[in-house]
């Protein structure tokens, strides 16, 4: 009988892989992490696939995977994967919940404290030989009211990470009654949040509904001093109005983690300005989250194929 053929695409920590590829009802492809040419010509063979954000399953992909059962999204988000294709091909999808919730939160609020703080820009200055204390004259944490967008596991993450510094903390989430929570108050609209907020930082899901909701008309309720942090899923805020939001100062700054189009496109005009830090989607790269992760997503592999047993489905 043939063994399912299993493809990690995106990477997996060595200890789980090793640990996995010894499964004597699977066959593991020898590699943790393939380019997208490689995993093209491993389609037609591949019963189960691990993927993190880099790998897309569209149509596209689905069709050249004749054979493909399952997906393990390792991580939590899964606009990577059209969900409702897959159920059309009776293709099984499961995420890893949670397992990578404190490194993104512990990234919102690093990214926080960089715009604060400018140190992302006086570390670059530093390094071109100047001494420019003038210039990176910061603003503190402490005392400023934080509205969390979306207070999920993760927003309710940074809520507690940050208390220490003593914030105000308002957030929006129609899926969360303000009884269930006694160390944040609840707005009643994201207008509220927008324009009593000095920190905006989102951590909603994308779905339909957030899809580019963070557009000019929430930018023109932002204070001039307040910032606006996310890193969640790039296309809940429109780029564009973004640019013109900093560029015009309607908003002081901006810490970005996630875009619309990732990588972020060589001519994205983000790029030009000096208010806002940008990492690569970084915000489950830890090498703590990317254990859990694979540990999460190898069980999962496991369950499936061997055990028969499917765990963290999401559905189309």
């Amino acid at each position: 009988m043939t063994k399912p053929f299993i493809v990690f695409s995106d990477g997996c920590d060595k200890e789980i892989f090793d640990a996995i590829s010894k499964n004597p009802n699977l066959e593991i492809y020898p590699k943790p992490k393939v380019t997208q040419e490689e995993l093209k010509t491993l389609l037609p063979k591949i019963s189960g696939l691990v993927i993190r954000s880099a790998t897309k399953v569209n149509q596209e992909l689905i069709d050249q995977a004749p054979n493909l059962k399952y997906v393990v999204r390792a991580g939590e988000g899964t606009d990577n994967i059209d969900k409702a294709y897959c159920k059309t091909k009776d293709i099984k999808v499961s995420n890893t919940p949670g397992a990578n919730n404190n490194s993104a939160a512990e990234h919102a609020v690093a990214l926080m404290m960089t715009v604060l703080r400018k140190t992302a820009q006086a570390d670059a200055s530093m390094k071109k030989g100047e001494w420019n204390k003038d210039a990176f004259t910061g603003n503190e944490l402490t005392n400023k009211t934080v509205g969390i967008m979306g207070f999920g596991r993760i927003g309710q993450l940074v809520a507690k990470r940050i208390s220490g510094f003593e914030p105000k903390i308002l957030f929006f989430d129609p899926l969360v009654h303000e009884s269930q929570v006694h160390f944040a108050t609840k707005v009643n609209t994201l207008d509220e949040l927008f324009s009593q907020s000095d920190i905006v930082t989102i951590h909603t899901p994308l779905i339909e509904a957030t899809k580019g909701v963070v557009n000019a008309h929430l930018f023109s309720k932002m204070k001039p001093t307040s910032i606006l942090i996310n890193a969640a899923r790039g296309k809940i805020v429109n780029e564009n109005d973004l640019f013109e939001a900093l560029e015009s100062k309607k908003i002081k700054g901006a810490g970005f983690d996630v875009f619309a189009n990732e990588p972020l496109e060589a001519e994205s005009k983000l790029k030009t300005l000096s208010n806002i830090v940008l990492t690569p989607h970084l915000g489950g790269s830890t090498e703590e989250a990317q254990f859990r992760v694979g540990e999460m997503a190898a069980h999962q592999i496991v369950e499936f194929f061997v055990n028969k047993n499917l765990l963290h489905e999401v559905k189309g």
